[in-house]
């Protein structure tokens, strides 16, 4: 039988979060990336989901070694939690993603694992897999791309990108490696994807400083600046205006104040001696001599600017003479959470600005269509996969290699766990492997201690009913009878009745659904509301309810 390669994406595609791929040859693996994602408020209980790694647990094949394109936690965020499950292998990644992965492993007692590869570093050999790192332009120090060389073929891992030819740290993408490695030949550019709705290119960062200068120059009071704690060029942009103007900076936030540590220790990041001031020490200056970098972009309940927000950071009062300034894009399904810290700033006659209300504090860290093609153009494969992104961008994405000439079945658009076959210079679709979410909750800490007082505070008021249900993804029907726990509140009758009479009230709801369900978000929202509809009628009581759906 002819040698091939396998891909399978265990996270990371149509979901846009808990990125992990798998390369096979033989009987070897290679993994880029090991991701996690973060909880929405339909999950309750629920604080991070991971990558389902129950395939590498059960498969006889040795994992020769892990690839780390860049430091963003849905690249990294899961190794604390995926890497005592398996074997020890060689893990590798740039000198910025290395530091970061290492000290989230030291966060949690584990060992440093990730050894740091420099881009002007040559192959790297794992198994029969040989792997280059090229530098790309994103959001996050030392992005990189991996050439994946195999005895079948070669492919091209282009995650998370854009092509900034004016970054702020002056680090540009390495178009002459990728050109020289496209000369080798790509079987298969698996390409970044999330960025193409927007047509021509993505802003450059650099065309921040000067929008930061004359803000921060007419503000009065404090000047408060909230962005995503990796975003070290950003940051650094922020100091460089602060020190200009004569502003001390303050960073608040535990993620934050760990990033610019380690950025401070490899040397990305360069503070003078008296330029940072701790939080216990800002009562020593005028509002107006002082530069808050702030973690919670993404309207966290339990982040940093929350509590500035809420009157809980006893330190930071906000008044009328102070600037916020969201640095950031809502990522999708935050846009409530940050919309409700907005309102609340606005209520206090702070001045606040954010993307809506104009685009001069924020740019993408994702390439736009004209980037996405230029990839295309530079690497020449003759197979293409689009990742990390929805399924909306991914079918964008195929129309873009359309026009340029690749034809429909040239690019696949696959789901977690659907595997892709090379040989020959050929491709197509294999096995199909299992995937779920697999559910966590974060190492304790203060903040999330007082988040599950709260929630123990609300169950004992009213109560908890939590409906178990497995449901037929492709015909959205309820499979067997529903459970019920009841816990907290009394009922007139048994649980047993209660689930047999939601059982017929959700299905004549779900029975008129046609085709694969792919929201389950909405259908877990039809669980709850029918739930709470039965139990007022018949009890007269609001306990909390909690569906669990298992999709089958």
């Amino acid at each position: 039988m002819d040698e091939f390669v396998s891909f399978i994406p265990l996270g990371g595609v149509g979901d846009v979060t808990k990125n992990m791929y798998l390369y096979e040859y033989k009987d070897q693996v290679l993994i880029v990336d090991c991701g996690l994602g973060f909880a929405d408020e339909t999950m309750l209980g629920v604080d991070l989901f991971l990558p389902d790694i129950s395939y590498l647990l059960k498969t006889n094949k040795k994992i020769v070694g892990m690839v780390l394109t860049h430091g963003h936690e849905d690249h990294i965020g899961g190794l604390p939690f995926i890497l005592p499950q398996l074997p020890n292998f060689p893990i590798f990644a740039s000198p910025f993603t290395s530091a970061l992965a290492n000290e989230k492993l030291k966060g949690f007692n584990l060992p440093n694992k990730v050894n740091m590869v420099g881009f002007e570093e040559g192959e790297k050999q794992l198994g029969d897999f040989s792997v280059s790192f090229i530098r790309v332009t994103h959001s996050v120090p030392d992005t990189s791309h991996i050439f994946i060389k195999t005895p079948v073929g070669n492919f091209y891992h282009g995650s998370d990108f854009k092509f900034d030819d004016t970054p702020a740290d002056g680090k540009k993408s390495d178009y002459e490696k990728i050109k020289k490695l496209a000369d080798i030949g790509i079987d298969c550019l698996m390409s970044d994807c999330l960025g193409m709705e927007k047509k021509g290119r993505t802003g450059s960062e650099m065309q921040l400083a000067n929008n930061f200068f004359e803000e921060m120059k007419n503000c009065r009071g404090k000047f408060i600046v909230t962005t995503y704690s990796s975003h070290v060029a950003r940051l650094n942009q922020i100091i460089e205006v602060s020190r200009k103007l004569g502003r001390k900076i303050c960073f608040v936030g535990r993620s934050l104040m760990k990033v610019t540590d380690v950025a401070k220790k490899i040397g990305y990041m360069k503070l003078e001696s008296g330029e940072e001031v701790l939080l216990e020490d800002i009562k020593r200056y005028r509002d107006n001599q002082l530069t808050f970098i702030i973690a919670g972009s993404q309207g966290q309940e339990e982040s940093a600017l929350s509590r500035v927000t809420n009157g809980e950071q006893r330190e930071i009062n906000l008044r009328e003479e102070d600037t916020v300034i969201f640095s950031s894009d809502p990522i999708p399904g935050n846009e409530v959470s940050i919309y409700e810290l907005i309102d609340t700033i606005s209520e206090r006659g702070t001045r606040v600005l954010y993307s809506p209300v104009t685009k001069n504090f924020h740019v993408s860290g994702h390439g736009s269509e004209e980037e996405l093609q230029q990839l295309i153009s530079l690497t020449k494969p003759k197979k293409l996969i689009p990742i990390g992104g929805a399924l909306r961008h991914m079918y964008l994405y195929r129309g873009l290699a359309e026009k340029l000439g690749y034809k429909r079945n040239d690019v696949f658009i696959i789901e977690d766990g659907q595997e892709v076959l090379f040989r020959n210079n050929q491709a197509k679709l294999g096995r199909s492997l299992q995937a779920k979410n697999v559910y966590v909750d974060k190492i304790s800490g203060e903040e999330i201690e007082s988040f599950v007082l709260r929630d123990r505070q609300k169950l004992s008021q009213s109560g908890v009913v939590i409906v178990l249900s497995e449901i037929d993804s492709s015909t959205g029907k309820i499979i067997g009878k529903l459970d019920i726990i009841v816990k907290g509140v009394s009922l007139s009758y048994d649980s047993k009745k209660l689930g047999a009479k939601l059982f017929h009230d959700l299905n004549k709801i779900l029975s008129g659904r046609k085709g694969r369900i792919t929201n389950w978000v909405h259908i877990r929202n039809i669980i709850s509301q029918v739930s709470e509809r039965r139990i007022f009628k018949d009890f007269h009581v609001r306990p909390l309810v909690l569906p669990v759906v298992i999709e089958m």
